[in-house]
């Protein structure tokens, strides 16, 4: 669930008057004169009804007055709310006012869960032969408990992939500017987009079509440049004319990754990662502020990493713990520890030796709990090695008595693969140095 996205799109702190410190709306709805502040694209996401009112009739509007005495404020609120939250909370003398509403916004699945809560009330009052105050009861609920289709991720996911449809992805940023001047039918197409975009982002020569609430909600970066729109606004708008869309260009990032990662900001959640993208994409999750995206790619390499050869573990311990990412960097300590003498025979093992710091031998300045494989573990990363002969230990140590001892073979074990490594290093050197000058 997209836990952060309503924090700057909708609160209560809006409903007092306009605070822009979150990321503002492009609508407003006012139900008897008490304003309720929403964005375009998640309304869409979430509700046939919405969808079709903003592609017609409210196309053009930033503001809705709804004139019906009967429509219920709190319950519409509820129902916001929840389209940005996945989490509805209402109060029960609202609940049949939040079914009617369900059912003009085609809510379904929302709404007979509801139904059935209502049908429960009634029928426990009915049981206890008398009035039950409901003034301060509420109904909570939490969108895990609908179908995939009916939550926000789902909902946001179909988003994407319109925007993606709707994104040229076959053509360079200037193709796409000499188009628009050349052919008006692709401009009206791009104006009538059915995905809601309201901003393009430019990166690898491709320009994609996406959503300033949802940039801006998950990544603080996105939320900084999106804010300074003017110093960044990029794309020509005496060519382009007043149809096209404000666009940022990010350098240094493949379009692949870009993908990736806004299918993580959409969508919370990556479903194949292949294993070439990972460094790119911990990388980007740094840049970006987006460092949940981090165990989210993690998350999609573990089936890989089950698979992997002792080098490759290596490989991806150093970079799990050159980006902090706890659960690869756990996965291969676990691994190493388990099958520690299978590692040491490999020439990568003992060449990755040289580069780490050497172990403290003492466990008191140990960092990171021992964790089963996979685990978060704690954010304090400590020595690769500390943390190594920590699991070995375990392993190997079952006597807290030859805890001490254990770890002094260890240590030693260690030191003799390292001098090996050394002896290998200068092989490979003196090999590389024949072989140049055999070429002079």
């Amino acid at each position: 669930m997209i836990n952060n996205i309503w924090i700057y799109g909708f609160g209560s702190s809006m409903l007092d008057g306009h605070n822009y410190s979150y990321f503002p709306p492009d609508v407003v709805f006012y139900v008897h004169g008490r304003p309720i502040e929403a964005h375009r694209v998640i309304l869409s996401a979430r509700s046939p009804y919405f969808k079709k009112k903003f592609e017609t009739v409210w196309k053009d509007r930033r503001e809705v007055r709804f004139s019906r005495d009967k429509l219920s404020y709190p319950a519409l609120y509820s129902l916001l709310h929840f389209f940005y939250s996945d989490r509805l909370e209402v109060a029960v003398d609202d609940m049949e006012d939040l079914v009617r509403i369900c059912k003009v916004c085609h809510c379904e699945a929302l709404r007979r869960v509801i139904e059935k809560e209502l049908n429960h009330q009634k029928f426990t009052e009915y049981k206890a032969l008398r009035e039950v105050d409901s003034s301060q009861r509420r109904f909570i609920l939490q969108g895990s408990s609908l179908p995939e289709e009916d939550r926000l991720p789902g909902a946001l996911h179909h988003i994407l992939q319109l925007s993606f449809t709707n994104t040229s992805l076959k053509q360079g940023f200037d193709d796409i500017a000499n188009d628009l001047v050349a052919s008006v039918g692709r401009l009206q197409i791009r104006e009538h987009a059915d995905d809601l975009a309201d901003i393009t982002v430019r990166v690898d020569g491709r320009a994609f079509r996406c959503h300033q609430v949802v940039l801006a909600s998950r990544s603080e970066y996105f939320k900084t440049r999106i804010s300074r729109m003017d110093d960044f606004l990029e794309v020509n708008n005496d060519l382009a004319g007043h149809h096209a869309l404000p666009c940022l260009e990010e350098h240094d990032l493949s379009h692949e990754a870009f993908e990736k990662m806004i299918e993580y900001m959409y969508t919370d959640g990556l479903k194949d990662v292949e294993p070439e993208q990972a460094e790119e994409l911990f990388d980007a999750a740094s840049r970006y502020l987006l460092f949940p995206l981090k165990r989210a790619v993690a998350d999609a390499l573990l089936s890989h990493l089950e698979m992997a050869s002792p080098s490759e573990l290596c490989h991806w311990l150093l970079l799990a713990d050159m980006y902090g990412v706890l659960k690869i960097r756990e996965y291969c300590l676990d691994a190493m520890a388990c099958n520690f003498e299978t590692f040491a025979d490999t020439r990568e093992f003992r060449a990755m030796l040289l580069t780490l710091p050497p172990p403290s031998g003492d466990s008191s300045l140990r960092t990171t709990a021992p964790s089963a494989p996979g685990a978060g573990g704690n954010n304090n990363q400590g020595n690769i090695l500390d943390d190594l002969r920590e699991k070995w230990l375990e392993i190997e140590a079952a006597e807290l008595g030859e805890r001490d001892e254990s770890a002094f073979l260890f240590d030693k074990r260690l030191e003799m693969l390292m001098q090996i490594a050394e002896q290998e290093q200068e092989q490979e050197q003196e090999q590389e140095q024949e072989m140049s000058h055999s070429f002079d």
